[in-house]
Formats: C-alpha cells, structure tokens, sequence
C-alpha cells in the first residue's frame, strides 16, 4: 500500500476530488454530490472553517475532513438542538468544534487514516470539546468515534433528507489517543 501523508488543503479549491472521495466512501449519487457542492463551498466560506487531506506520494486525495466552530443559528444546529434538549445536552452546541464532514476512500480505510485526519483538526481547535453526527449503527466510523472519546449525546436523529436516523456524538477536546 502506498504510504499516505496529511496536511492542509484549500479545499474550496479541490472541492469536486473531495466529493468524489465522498461519494465513494458514502455512497452518493450524481444529484446529493451537487447540492453537498453547494453545501461544502458554504460552510469553508464561514470563520474559523477548517479542513485536511490525506493524500498518496503521488497526489491521490484518499480521504478528507473540515470543520469549524459550532453556530447555532446554522442548519445542522437548528436539527439537532431538541433532540440534545431532550437528552439534557443542548450546552453542547456551544464552545464545540464541530466535524462536519469525515470521509475515506473504502480502499483506504482501516488503516488509521480517518484517525489520523480527525485527530490532527481537533487538536488544532480552539474550542474544549467537539461534536459530529453519524449514521445510528454498529458502524467502523462509530467504532472509531468511541475510541476517540466521543460519547451518544443524543440518538436516534432525523435530519430531513437522510433514510436513515444519525446519532449525535460529543467528546472532550484533546480527543483520546
């Protein structure tokens, strides 16, 4: 396997090879990688956004992640804000640097990439604590989220356009190693 190395990327400006990575390890077709385009390019527009690659020797973008400080007035937010309420952890809205999107390509997955890529934003955050969704399930990506630190904040959540329920998930800021 080709070693792989992360760091910084504008990824406004590779934001169509980011998507493609996305719609690989996500599953996406043609018309959700168009609106997640629209979606993406919104929030590195917003202060404090941040994201990394991982790439092969030879350039190959093989997973990436962006964040940025939780808003409460975005959308992600305003979704999952009754459903921490009703778990008694609406606080964590606040002072939370939020994951926004994690993503690795399958043939690149479980070899500490997404580990890699999640750990090296967080610890760049200002903020004591960060919280993402994932899809509710016995999943790899909610296996790692555990390991982590991250614990269920609330579950299951229903974001309007997902079949499937999510679980949002919190963990204090520097994550475990």
């Amino acid at each position: 396997m080709e070693n792989v190395v992360i760091g910084a990327v504008d990824l406004a400006a590779h934001v169509d090879e980011a998507l493609a990575v996305q719609a690989l390890a996500f599953g996406l077709g043609p018309d959700e990688v168009a609106i997640r385009r629209q979606i993406v390019l919104r929030h590195l527009a917003c202060d404090g956004a941040r994201s990394l690659a991982a790439r092969t020797g030879s350039g190959r973008l093989v997973g990436f992640v962006y964040g940025l400080p939780n808003d409460r007035t975005h959308w992600w937010s305003s979704v999952v804000q009754p459903y921490l309420r009703r778990e008694g952890n609406d606080d964590w809205l606040d002072d939370s640097f939020v994951i926004t999107e994690l993503h690795v390509l399958p043939d690149f997955q479980g070899r500490g990439i997404g580990r890699a890529l999640i750990t090296a934003i967080t610890d760049a955050a200002t903020e004591p604590r960060s919280i993402l969704s994932a899809i509710d399930g016995d999943t790899p990506a909610r296996r790692l989220y555990h390991a982590l630190g991250y614990r269920d904040l609330a579950r299951p959540v229903h974001f309007p356009s997902a079949a499937r329920p999510y679980a949002v998930m919190g963990a204090p800021l520097p994550l475990l190693r």
